[in-house]
This record gives structure tokens, sequence and C-alpha cells, in this order.
């Protein structure tokens, strides 16, 4: 029997199979949050004279144990019940009788699946941030660690101007300011209470919804009830836009990675244990983690746009469309933070070569600095633009970088670590 089943009625088991889909999958993973949810609702309708103080000391006391139940590893929901929310109040009639069929007064399965959705997002998003935060901790350490060893930086991928890699390092880390900003955002979003609003219209019961977003610690609700459901999809599309951004740095990131471990290059190395090999070169070490990052982030920076293909013809009110946000956006998730640890994996293993620039295929990233130093003899900056010019194309120019001295703030010789750290800080103090 399912929760809206009337009769005796059965429904095709293709037509079941198909409107089910994938979403069992899914509400294993929501099972310990809708518990949670359910406990709040439970004492809320307690406090206004719903359920008895016996029937909710029962109800509480059982679905502690369920919770306990559905954190186990390896749980997954019986192929015979419809979903989590039927299974939990199943349990509970089963195990407590009466009591346990009070649960569902004044819910709607909508808000039970975008409450559990909220509470799950919103444990996630905390999980993605913590990962994030010993990404970024990393390239910290290693952007001081190697801030004097010297490379080359390029634009059109031509050799422009000598870095550093300590300045290329703490480049990512800053980068990742901006998207803890994107993701805090996504996280203010989704702190949000929809319980109570129903099947989206409210209900005639006393509910109190400021009751169950102080128990469910929401930061505040979803006021309007109809906004509640309109929020189901676009929680998601913030999330995916959050998570996003960060995806879009490590791939660049790990596209870098793939270029400087080429011997072309040879910036970097990883040991041995970290690359693969050839079936036919005994010589090759390939970067397949880094291009499997590349790869997976940006499939995960199409997941905004895929959301807002199925949402974005929809009028207000719930559609069972919006089930499908969670095959979506529940594996990016997944996903990312896979790739934030093995980012973690493979830096923390990072050698950086010495002395780079000594080759002579570098010798003209320091055009400018030469440039540089005849305007500070009093040459005109286009003269000596001229004269640099020349010595390039005569073959003559040469230039000792032991010279090179960059002190503003974000350059070579002064990358500002510190602030960089102050301005995580503050973002991570969002959360």
């Amino acid at each position: 029997m399912k929760l809206w089943s009337k009769d005796a009625t059965a429904t095709s088991q293709l037509v079941e199979q198909f409107t089910v889909g994938r979403d069992k999958e899914f509400d294993a993973l929501m099972a310990p949050f809708d518990v949670q949810g359910s406990m709040a609702h439970v004492a809320m309708l307690t406090e206004q004279g719903l359920m008895t103080a016996e029937e909710n000391e029962l109800v509480q006391k059982e679905l502690t144990n369920i919770h306990t139940e559905v954190l186990q590893q390896g749980f997954v929901l019986p192929a015979d019940v419809e979903d989590i929310h039927s299974y939990v109040e199943l349990l509970l009639t089963q195990r407590i009788g009466e009591a346990g069929k009070k649960i569902h007064t004044g819910r709607s399965r909508n808000d039970q699946v975008a409450v559990d959705i909220k509470l799950f997002l919103r444990a996630t998003l905390q999980e993605v941030k913590q990962e994030t935060e010993t990404l970024f901790s990393l390239l910290i350490t290693l952007s001081e660690q190697h801030k004097d060893k010297l490379i080359p930086g390029y634009t059109h991928l031509q050799i422009a101007m000598p870095s550093s890699a300590g300045m290329w390092l703490s480049a990512y880390a800053e980068s990742l300011v901006d998207d803890m900003e994107m993701l805090a955002a996504a996280y203010a979003i989704t702190n949000k209470n929809p319980l109570g609003s129903g099947a989206g219209y409210g209900s005639s019961f006393p509910l109190n919804r400021k009751s169950t977003t102080e128990k469910l610690q929401f930061a505040t609700l979803n006021w309007n009830s109809v906004y509640a459901q309109m929020s189901r999809g676009k929680t998601e599309k913030a999330v995916a836009t959050g998570i996003s951004y960060i995806a879009a740095t490590l791939s660049k990131l790990a596209y870098d990675c793939c270029l400087y471990i080429n011997q072309n290059f040879g910036f970097i190395k990883f040991p041995d244990e970290l690359t693969t090999g050839s079936s036919i070169m005994p010589h090759k070490k390939n970067p397949d983690v880094f291009e499997l990052i590349r790869a997976k982030c940006n499939r995960i920076q199409s997941t905004p746009n895929e959301l807002t293909l199925l949402i974005n013809n929809l009028p207000s009110g719930y559609h069972r469309d919006m089930q499908l946000t969670k095959e979506i956006l529940y594996p990016a998730i997944s996903d990312l933070k896979a790739c934030l640890q093995m980012t973690c994996l493979m830096l923390s293993h990072m050698e950086v070569k010495a002395d780079i620039l000594k080759d002579e295929k570098y010798k003209y990233l320091f055009t400018v600095e030469a440039m540089n130093d005849l305007v500070n003899k009093g040459v005109s900056y286009r003269d000596a633009y001229r004269e640099v010019g020349n010595q390039v194309d005569a073959g003559t120019f040469s230039y000792d970088y032991k010279q090179l001295l960059h002190t503003h703030e974000g350059s070579i010789s002064n990358l500002c670590l510190d602030d960089i750290t102050a301005e995580m800080k503050k973002v991570l103090a969002k959360f």
C-alpha cells in the first residue's frame, strides 16, 4: 500500500518502474535527514496539541532507533516499500502501533521531500566546504614552499613573462576563495526551511513552521508555501552553480598539471605509482588522474545547464519532473568531492624542478624586465620597447634572471599568502 493509495486498484508495474526510476537509490542517501525532519515535525505537532506528550515520547524514541539503523553502512530501502517516507511511517506503525500513523499529520510528501533535500544538501555543502578548505590549505603551503622556484608564464601558450611555482599554485588558492563565495551563496539559499508548506498551499492544521525551523537549525524558512515548493529545483540549481565554480578551478589546475608534467615542459613530476603506463611504450608516465579530474569537472560544469533545461519551462506548483534533479545533482556532488580528494593526493606528492629558467629557450621571458631597466635609466617606454625588440630580432638579447625583483602585491616576490588566507577565512565564516 502506498501513501497515496485509496483502494485496491493496482498501478501497472511498468508505470511504477518508470516513475520510481532511481529514486530509491537516492532515498537511501536522504534517509537520515527524513528521520530528522519527522522528529522535528512530531515535536511541533505535540507543541500544537495535535499529538500527546506520551505519543511524542514513544515516536521520538523509535525514530532515534530508526535514525541509527539508516546510518548503518550499506543501508538500502527494502524492495517492497515505495520510498523512505512511507518506510519510516511503516516501521513506526509496526513497532509502536497507532502513534506511528499520526506523523504525516499536516504534511505532504512534497514538503517531506523538500526538507529532506534541503537537509541533505546543507550537510553535503559542509562536506564540500571541508574538502575545498583542505585543498586551499595545501595550495598555500606548497606556494610558500616553492615560492623561489621560477617557471615560465604563458599567454596564448607562448612564452610570456617569468612566474614561479608559488605564484602558480597560490593563483589557484585564491581562485578557490571566489569559488567558496558562490558555494556560500548556495548554502544560504539551501539553509531555509520548506517544511509545513504541505503540497504547496499550506495546511488548515495550526502548524508552527518557526518551531520546526528552529529544531532543524535552519537559518530561516521559505515563508510563502507556494514558493517553498517553487524552491525545488531552484535550490538544486544554486548548489550546482556553486560546485561548478570549484569544478572550473580544478579543471584548469588539472590541465596545467597535464602540461607541466609533459617532457617538453618538465616543470613538475609525480611518483610512478600516481601515474600510469602505456601498453606499448615503456617510457610513458601518463597523468591519467589529472585527465579524469579535468573530464569529470568539465562534466560537473554542465550540471547547472542540465537543471535549467529540466525546470525552466514549468509553472508554479509541484511537478514530477523535479524528481530528476536528484539524479542530475547528487552524482555531480559525489564526483566533485572525489576530484578534490584526488587533487590533494596528487599535489601532496608533487615535485617541482629547480633552475628551470636556466634553459636557453626561456631567455625571452625577460624582455619586459630588460625594457623596464632601460626605462628606469631614463629611456622612454617606446624607445626602450624598440631597442629590446631589435635585440630580439638580431639574436643578441640576453638577461641575467637572477636580477629579477617584483615587489608589488601579488607579484613573484610578494605573493600575499597571508592576505589570501584571511580572505578565505572570511568566506568560510559564512557557512
